[in-house]
């Protein structure tokens, strides 16, 4: 039996991991369950899947929290700082990590110090502080398993591969609700456009990051420190029936796919149950109701992200994280409707050539380049 702490359990992911949790009760059991706001649901989970402990990260909300668990025999924390602390916990096995954006670093670095399996779904903590992360886990000798269904499909090519020379990988894209489009059609997204994604369900956030394609850029820096990867050596392919989630050309020139539906439950019970395969019922792939599949190279010139964020990854250092800062800021204020769709990549250019590169950032640096980001980009914004 593996025990599981869930960071951000009311998220897509975190529903969709207790999906997986509730269809192996002879497997895994949940130890955490954490939220930032959505105390409700929050509480319905609890109920049903019994953890030792909730964590809900708004203060605000603790009482709410604690006095419908009252009879549960759940011990209920509130605040960042027991989010964070929860995953040093003896009794968790593997820490999903599942919360949105730089939110999930400092989590994520107290889970890899308490020698923690990390299943990775927050790909910011790689974004923001590869380096750094990939360093904790050697000290610490913690496996850090891939939940994003594109590395998740690099990771499954990569079995049995160990001592072959990869030439390349190549990163899947469904290439968002907009490709193909304009600069002129772009230019008149509004906010229901582009929460409309063709393939898969999943937050906001997220959702507008695959829209303008932020989102295949944050991959392709998670890629470079989870495989250990050149920017040239990956590749980014829109590939639109989202059917191929990733691919792995090798040294000789052969390729190695990965295929599925697009569910986000496949990659997470892979992560859980690794190096083990585990039965489900979920819906098979047919390939006669797929009988094209197509593939094409995305559009830098129009969705400036992606460029963005090879840019961050040749250049190194707190680069990244100044663009994920930047982002964060610019796709909430995109939400609210305050900036148009394209101001979105233009923000996060300005940001970056403003803000102080460090080449070779502590901890402490990554925590002040994001907070200066942050600032830099509000008050961009305010100006438009």
């Amino acid at each position: 039996m593996k025990n599981i702490a869930i960071l951000g359990s009311t998220g897509s992911i975190g529903q969709q991991a207790l999906d997986v949790i509730d269809n192996h009760p002879d497997k895994f059991t949940v130890e955490v369950l954490t939220a930032n706001n959505n105390v409700d649901l929050l509480i319905r989970q609890a109920k049903k899947f019994h953890p030792n402990v909730v964590v809900i990260a708004n203060e605000e909300k603790y009482n709410i929290v604690n006095e419908a668990l009252a009879q549960e025999n759940i011990i209920v924390y509130s605040g960042l700082s027991a989010l964070a602390q929860v995953v040093e916990m003896g009794s968790i096995d593997l820490v999903l990590t599942a919360m949105v954006g730089y939110s999930g670093l400092i989590p994520t670095i107290n889970a890899i110090k308490a020698k923690k399996q990390i299943a990775l779904a927050n790909k910011e903590t790689l974004v923001v502080a590869g380096d750094l992360i990939n360093k904790l886990a050697i000290e610490n000798s913690v496996d850090i398993l891939p939940v994003d269904s594109e590395h998740s499909a690099i990771f499954q090519c990569l079995a049995g591969e160990y001592m072959n020379p990869v030439e390349k990988i190549l990163l899947t894209c469904s290439g968002g609700p907009f490709f193909g489009w304009s600069t002129e059609a772009i230019a008149g997204v509004t906010t229901k456009d582009a929460l409309k994604h063709p393939n898969w369900d999943m937050g906001a956030k997220i959702t507008i990051d695959s829209a303008t394609l932020m989102n295949k850029g944050f991959e392709v820096i998670e890629a470079k420190w989870l495989f250990g990867l050149k920017p040239e050596q990956i590749e980014v392919v829109v590939h639109t029936q989202s059917i191929i989630h990733s691919m792995v050309q090798f040294c000789d020139g052969s390729v190695k796919a990965q295929l599925g539906l697009p569910d986000m439950r496949l990659p997470i019970q892979y992560a859980f149950g690794f190096p083990e395969r585990l039965a489900n019922q979920y819906p098979r792939l047919n390939f006669a109701d797929y009988p094209t599949l197509t593939f094409a190279s995305p559009d830098k010139e129009i969705f400036r992200n992606l460029a963005l964020a090879y840019e961050a990854l040749n250049k190194g250092g707190n680069l990244a994280c100044i663009l994920n800062a930047s982002n964060e800021v610019v796709v909430e204020a995109f939400l609210k409707g305050r900036i148009s769709f394209p101001n979105i990549w233009h923000v996060n250019e300005q940001i970056m050539q403003q803000s102080s590169y460090v080449r070779n950032p502590t901890l402490a640096d990554y925590i002040e380049t994001d907070r200066e980001a942050r600032a830099y980009t509000m008050e961009f914004v305010d100006k438009l």
